[in-house]
Order: structure tokens, then C-alpha cells, then sequence
């Protein structure tokens, strides 16, 4: 079996010194490994094919079959990775913090912690407010799109 810190060090490898970074990494026991990369601009099919070619290039496939599948995380998938917050400022985000409470409204910062300008609701009877919180508090962070 291809172990996830053999291939670990290959993405890391192949990213060093990019703005990519790895975000996810799976590898099943059936050896269908998994890779999610992101950046703070985006990544292009290009930087897949990258990483794939160099992941491939440093494994031996007369020991090990393996499956490789390399691509960005995608719109549906949550944030992970406290890099991907950056690039997402000035959009809608839902979040969802560890006691199941569920915010949305417009990611405003994301350093040492994380600011959501969150919309007046007439329903609760709330001003346009901000919020603060902090990463410990963030259970999951999905960024909402639309299509207007």
C-alpha cells in the first residue's frame, strides 16, 4: 500500500514555493489516492497536471497500482485549510460554528480570527451587525454563490 505521507511529501515537493498548497489527501487501501490543491490565486488545470505528472514520476507502478486523481476542491466543498479564507474575502460565506449555530453574511477578515458582516434580519429583529469569531469557534465555513 502507497502511504499518505510518501505522497505528502511529493505534493509539498511539487508546491514549494507556490502560493498553492495542499488542502486534502486520501489514499484508500484498494491505492486510489486522492489530492486537493488550492491557492491564494486559484488553481488552473495546469497545476493538476503538475502534480500529477510529478506524483506518478516518483511512484513505481510495477510495485504498486495505484489510482490518482488530481484537482482543486471545487465551489460545494467547505473551506479547510485557514489559506483558502484570504482569497474568499468580500464574499458570501455560510459558516457554521461548533455549537451548530449557522451564520450568513460577507467573510470580512481572516487572519487571527474570522469577521462576518452579517445582514439585518427583521425576523429576529437584528441591525446589520459583525461578528467575530475565532477559528476554534468554526466547525465549517462553505462560501455561498451566486448566480445574479
Amino acid at each position: 500500500m502507497i502511504s499518505e505521507a510518501k505522497i505528502e511529501q511529493l505534493v509539498n515537493e511539487k508546491l514549494e514555493g507556490s502560493s498553492r498548497f495542499l488542502v486534502r489527501l486520501s489514499v484508500s487501501s484498494s491505492n486510489k489516492i486522492i489530492v486537493e490543491i488550492d491557492g491564494l490565486e486559484g488553481v488552473t488545470i495546469d497545476d493538476c497536471v503538475a502534480v500529477s505528472r510529478h506524483i506518478e514520476g516518483n511512484l513505481d507502478r510495477e510495485q504498486d497500482d495505484f489510482e490518482l486523481q488530481v484537482s482543486s476542491p471545487g465551489v460545494s466543498k467547505p473551506l479547510i485549510d485557514k489559506r483558502q479564507y484570504p482569497k474568499n474575502i468580500g464574499r458570501e460565506v455560510k459558516l457554521t460554528t461548533v455549537e451548530g449555530a449557522e451564520m450568513k453574511g460577507e467573510l470580512l477578515e481572516a487572519g487571527d480570527h474570522i469577521k462576518l458582516k452579517l445582514p439585518a434580519s427583521k425576523k429576529k429583529k437584528l441591525p446589520e451587525r459583525e461578528e467575530v469569531l475565532q477559528w476554534g469557534q468554526v466547525k465549517e465555513t462553505k462560501v455561498l454563490i451566486s448566480f445574479k
